[in-house]
């Protein structure tokens, strides 16, 4: 089984999963975020897993920021979609920038790195790798 993990934005979405052994966080997608559910559905019905994670945008005083509301919104679609799944949040502060200095450290060309997709994919691969990692 698979852990699977959202970086959920306003209007995209990175996604990236384990193995089925969980020792490697993989990017797998960037979809629009209104198409989160039935992408997940798809998905679901052909891998199977066993924890979402999702990124929980915070302050570093740990108050919501603008897009607290919108993770909420979605975790609440989640577990109404996905019962049978825990789902879990994870600190997300600073993961795109975070995934932007990656993007540069992996020599990643710049054209590459504008495209906005490719930033939450990396942020959600870094955001399970450290999960991973805490295991």
């Amino acid at each position: 089984m698979r852990i699977l993990c959202i970086d959920y934005g306003g209007k995209r979405t990175g996604i990236a999963v384990t193995d089925p052994l969980k020792i490697i966080a993989t990017a797998l997608t960037t979809i629009e975020s209104k198409d989160l559910i039935s992408f997940l559905k798809q998905y679901i019905a052909k891998e199977s897993v066993e924890l979402i994670l999702i990124g929980m945008p915070l302050n570093l005083d740990d108050t919501p920021t603008h897009g607290t509301p919108l993770v909420l919104a979605a975790i609440k679609q989640l577990e109404k979609n996905f019962p049978t799944i825990p789902i879990k949040t994870i600190d997300e502060r600073y993961s795109s920038k975070l995934a932007s200095l990656a993007m540069v450290e992996m020599g990643m060309k710049k054209k590459d790195r504008q495209v906005k997709g490719n930033i939450d994919q990396v942020a959600a691969t870094m955001l399970l790798q450290e999960y991973l990692r805490n295991l």
